[in-house]
């Protein structure tokens, strides 16, 4: 499988699994490049929670809701803490999301919370 199943659409289903195996969907925003998925979340998020306990995740396009538009593929998602790779992720989210991403980020810093970075790798 690879990235062209997806492409770079503006949202996609990510689904993330508890300790118990239940998965858990949620839409977010992503921007791909050499063959990886960038996205960005809340840092004490639950989904990130999720991810740290277990990098195995599955994605596929959706609608802003989570509704799949298309084939689920498993990926492994890891979170960014290079500095440099934040940045860049950081600046090509916001260029492609716009007023959306600083909106939002906007509100991360109103409510004191932190921001990750996640790069996701379709296996």
């Amino acid at each position: 499988m690879s990235l062209d199943l997806i492409g770079d659409p503006t949202y996609i289903a990510l689904e993330t699994f508890r300790k118990n195996g239940q998965g858990i969907v949620t839409p977010v925003w992503p921007v791909a490049e050499n063959g990886k998925l960038y996205i960005i979340t809340g840092g004490n998020s639950w989904k990130t929670k999720r991810m740290r306990n277990n990098p195995n995740v599955r994605v596929c396009v959706s609608d802003a809701r989570g509704n799949a538009k298309g084939e689920w593929v498993e990926a492994t998602a890891s979170i960014l803490d290079t500095p440099t790779e934040i940045d860049k992720q950081r600046q090509r989210l916001k260029t492609k999301y716009g007023w959306q991403y600083r909106l939002l980020t906007t509100f991360h810093k109103i409510m004191g919370r932190d921001t990750d970075y996640i790069t996701v790798e379709i296996q």
